[in-house]
């Protein structure tokens, strides 16, 4: 039996999105060339008109007629400059790749200057032509006429050519110095971001085997389950706490495992709840960011209440805000506290959740921390929503 061939797709949807991409891109480029030309020509127009003193009864056809002779030579100068421009920027570039040197975007006021002074020369004469030829004019060129006519056409002529190179490097400069500090404080955030989960997963290991060493000397069998048990959560959490976000629903998954862990511990002490909309499942976030308060409302909440109590973790939308909760009904903020108060560790988990978030979030997120109803714990935090 023959088989069947699917045919090919004709482009695929990213190599459509990319043309159009490009083509708007250059659209914008050749409608802002196209503005700039006619900006030329208008402002050389009126400052010709007034050096002459044109009369209001010649001014429609006068200011029409030499429109016209700018507007062609602005287009020709402008046209050539920009082709020997690329040109020269092609050359520099195959050099220092021959020469093993990096790349750079500017060739240089020599080679800028030299560019400008033979493409003002040369596009003079080719839009001085074709103006002659739209009009029935026949203006000699100035550079035919003389030296000294020559000199002032050119002088001119080049103005705008210097003051538009000179605006544009100058704001390339500009563009540049900025994204260097972009990047600085980009790659900054990122160093501090990646010390303090650093710091964040030994923390959380040396808990886990401080419960561990108390439960081997109570419950030896219960102590190798929990031992088993962390094997397995320390494998899925550790390779993923090296990436920079992962989903709302992993977050969760490695949170279940850990309530698994201290279950074996606590026992029925430890009721958790965990409340994950299917919609926000694949909401990126930074990893084992509710692991600390996780562990702050274990530690200092449940475990000092005689009956343990109830643990909710969840997360809801509001707007373009992520709401994250962990909510205990433990003995609360005031006992937590007294009990406590010698332990510089117990603020560590808040501290470094309160870092994390203003390094990657800045401003627009937060952290509340306050007691309940029930005379528990509540904490909130407020991240902006971001695409996964």
């Amino acid at each position: 039996m023959p088989t069947q061939r699917t045919p090919a797709p004709i482009a695929s949807s990213s190599s459509i999105f990319n043309f159009c991409s490009y083509a708007g891109r250059r659209g914008v480029w050749l409608i802002r060339q196209i503005l700039l030309v006619l900006g030329i020509a208008l402002a050389l127009t009126s400052v010709f008109m007034l050096v002459e003193g044109v009369t209001w009864s010649r001014i429609g056809r006068q200011f029409a007629n030499e429109f016209v002779y700018t507007l062609m030579i602005s287009a020709a100068c402008s046209s050539i400059i920009q082709t020997l421009t690329h040109l020269a920027s092609l050359l520099q570039a195959r050099w220092r790749a021959r020469k093993d040197l990096p790349p750079i975007a500017w060739i240089g006021w020599p080679a800028m200057l030299a560019i400008l002074l033979c493409g003002t020369l040369a596009g003079y004469t080719l839009g001085l032509d074709a103006a002659n030829w739209l009009m029935g004019n026949n203006y000699k060129n100035p550079f035919s006429e003389g030296l000294h006519k020559g000199l002032i056409m050119l002088i001119i002529a080049l103005v705008p050519g210097l003051a538009i190179t000179f605006f544009f490097v100058t704001r390339g400069h500009l563009d540049a110095a900025n994204l260097r500090a972009q990047t600085a404080q980009r790659v900054a955030a990122e160093s501090k971001l990646r010390l303090l989960e650093s710091q964040l997963e030994p923390h959380m290991l040396f808990n886990t085997l401080a419960n561990l060493r108390v439960l081997i000397g109570i419950d030896p069998l219960r102590a190798q389950a929990m031992l088993d048990q962390l094997i397995a959560f320390l494998r899925a959490t550790l390779s993923a706490s090296r990436s920079a976000s992962h989903s709302l629903r992993d977050e969760f998954a490695r949170l279940q495992d850990y309530l698994a862990l201290m279950q074996i511990r606590m026992g029925s002490r430890l009721r958790p709840i965990l409340d994950l909309p299917t919609e926000l499942g694949d909401l990126p976030i930074p990893p084992l960011l509710l692991q600390p308060l996780v562990e702050n409302a274990i530690k200092h909440g449940l475990e000092p209440a005689i009956d343990g109590g109830e643990l909710r973790i969840s997360a809801r939308r509001e707007g373009p805000v992520l709401l994250l909760v962990v909510q205990d009904s433990g003995v609360g903020l005031t006992q937590a506290a007294s009990a406590s108060s010698s332990n510089e560790s117990t603020q560590f988990g808040l501290h470094q959740v309160r870092e994390r978030l203003a390094t990657q979030y800045g401003a627009a997120a937060s952290l509340a921390l306050a007691p309940t109803a029930d005379g528990g714990t509540i904490v909130t935090i407020q991240i902006p929503i971001q695409i996964a």
